[in-house]
């Protein structure tokens, strides 16, 4: 299948048509019960400037490995037995859309084994120039997290120590959230056990 054919099997007018659908006559009341349960967050994929440029962070910092390459310039990355995780699109845009002039993605948060991971994390980025965005807790789910940009300013959140919710669905209550800005105040102020 030629890159053309590829493109063309995808059917980007059906997107638009849809996506305008959804935003145009999506229900304020949903009937019945839905059968949908997930199990997992599976893949991301999105546009960048520069597929290159961007499989070397996929590479290099973020650790990840390429899995495959598709007819329209796609490139594919896994971090565990899946075939991928990531998923990178060429995009026809030079740029990445500014903040307010069109709906975005905020972030996509990655688990890592523990805290020490985010040390070192803040440390080679610090080193290589990439900006970290936030570092520390912000409260709900009371993990750890640093959020950095990829090569088109999008960001990415790595994170350890998040709450786990049992069977009985409790919570833990605002006031145990203690939202700290440096990863060293997070160490320093850890949350309480889980008792609530």
């Amino acid at each position: 299948m030629d890159n053309n054919s590829m493109e063309n099997s995808i059917d980007q007018e059906g997107r638009e048509r849809a996506a305008q659908t959804a935003s145009d006559d999506h229900p304020a009341e949903y009937v019945g019960e839905s059968p949908i349960k997930v199990n997992k967050l599976g893949h991301m994929v999105y546009e960048v400037t520069d597929v290159e440029r961007t499989a070397k962070f996929w590479r290099e910092v973020m650790g990840f490995e390429e899995t495959d390459r598709n007819a329209i310039g796609m490139v594919f990355f896994r971090c565990g037995s899946d075939h991928h995780a990531i998923g990178l699109k060429p995009s026809k845009a030079k740029t990445r859309a500014k903040v307010g002039d069109a709906l975005r993605i905020e972030h996509l948060a990655l688990e890592v084994d523990n805290a020490d991971i985010l040390f070192k994390t803040r440390d080679y980025l610090e080193q290589n120039g990439i900006p970290v965005v936030f570092q520390g807790r912000k409260g709900a789910g009371g993990n750890m997290g640093l959020h950095f940009c990829d090569p088109d300013g999008f960001e990415f959140e790595l994170y350890c120590g998040m709450d786990q919710v049992d069977d009985d669905g409790h919570l833990r209550p605002e006031d145990q959230f203690h939202r700290v800005n440096s990863l060293e105040d997070a160490i320093a102020n850890p949350l309480p056990s889980k008792k609530w």
